[in-house]
């Protein structure tokens, strides 16, 4: 890589999937040169315009005229303020403090990314765009990781601020879409849906979707069950399209409650997404072309390429997934790109909401300078 861009990088993502552990991963990439490394474990594999690898995967961006920023903070009893922590952290470290940065990558360990995003918001405002993916691992034994070149954490948060030389263009979408099935949630806690419409929410679930988690209903994983089917709210829209974030259901507990990977608050509007393997095995090709055209630029103009899928979208077509890699590749051409398997996805969508979400998917385009 360094042979590659002349010099060491100035930035340094890094994805590994836990075949590598994090610490021993940390303490190889310390004695490499680059001060601003961003690393974090991906679920299975980790993906790249070379295709699909097993193992670990490097991402540089040397940009003299640019300036890039790591920091990280334990997310502890409030993520909401370590979050805020690391993001000032970040601008420090980019020898930037007080200038807002074009675009803000972050990761965290699964459970508190909406109160991260808060955190950096509080800091940045909602206007700068917050990007990124949560840590996984291959079977969701919380073995994941987060890393940058001084620490390896279990349960922290890192954020990059990034101050490019050249533009930024980020698309954030989904492969599913609305039916005209919803309702209203009722009673919530956390990121588990009790009631909807006053009736226990897993029944109602499982009668929108036609009885797609009928044997689950006394308790049970419905993580394979419901990815065709995952709960979603709007966030705005474009004209008359509207545009959603999604919620992938989990687990059925006894009691009829459903557990997901994302916050719900009672009154929270549900309108139930649908989707195809089709649609996930071909999506991530056309959320790169669209980040294309938000750019308004042709694929040789763009410098590098960050890719955020979910795991839960690619382990349901994992024999398919060579597709996926090949899809995004015939849109960026030669633009190198690193995508990682995500737990949960981060991302700005077009009207400038940053949201957490499941089951998306993002092309993060770092545009060459024209000077």
């Amino acid at each position: 890589m360094v042979a590659a861009l002349g010099g060491a990088p100035d930035w340094l993502f890094v994805q590994s999937t836990v075949a590598h552990p994090g610490e021993a991963l940390q303490r190889a990439l310390s004695e490499l040169g680059p001060r601003a490394v961003h690393g974090s474990s991906s679920c299975a594999v980790v993906m790249t315009d070379a295709g699909l690898h097993g193992g670990l995967a490097l991402f540089g961006v040397r940009d003299p005229g640019g300036a890039y920023g790591v920091g990280s903070a334990a997310l502890g009893e409030d993520p909401r303020e370590a979050a805020g922590r690391a993001v000032l952290a970040a601008m420090e470290a980019a020898g930037r403090p007080g200038e807002v940065p074009m675009l803000v990558w972050m990761t965290a360990a699964p459970g508190h990314e909406e109160a991260c995003i808060a955190g950096i918001e509080a800091i940045l405002g909602p206007d700068v765009p917050v990007v990124g993916g949560s840590a996984a691992d291959d079977t969701i034994a919380g073995q994941w990781y987060q890393l940058t070149r001084t620490e390896a954490h279990a349960a922290a948060v890192v954020v990059s601020a990034l101050y490019p030389s050249g533009r930024v263009a980020s698309s954030f979408q989904s492969g599913y879409t609305p039916t005209a099935i919803g309702g209203r949630v009722t009673r919530a806690h956390e990121r588990t849906i009790l009631e909807i419409d006053g009736a226990p929410a897993a029944t109602v679930y499982d009668r929108w979707t036609g009885g797609a988690i009928a044997g689950a209903l006394g308790g049970g994983n419905v993580l394979a069950d419901s990815t065709l089917f995952p709960l979603g709210r709007r966030v705005g829209g474009i004209g008359e399209v509207a545009y959603y974030r999604l919620a992938h259901p989990a687990v059925v507990a006894k009691d009829g409650a459903l557990e997901l990977f994302a916050r719900f608050e009672a009154g929270d509007e549900l309108v139930l997404m649908q989707g195809t393997f089709e649609a996930l095995v071909t999506r991530a090709g056309r959320v790169a072309a669209d980040a294309l055209e938000l750019a308004g630029v042709g694929p040789q103009e763009v410098a590098g390429a960050l890719v955020v899928l979910c795991a839960g979208c690619m382990l349901a077509v994992r024999e398919r997934l060579e597709e996926v890699a090949a899809g995004v590749q015939a849109v960026l051409g030669a633009t190198p790109f690193v995508g990682c398997l995500t737990f949960g996805e981060q991302g700005c969508f077009a009207g400038g909401e940053n949201r957490h979400a499941n089951l998306m998917i993002s092309v993060t385009l770092l545009v060459r300078s024209r000077e």
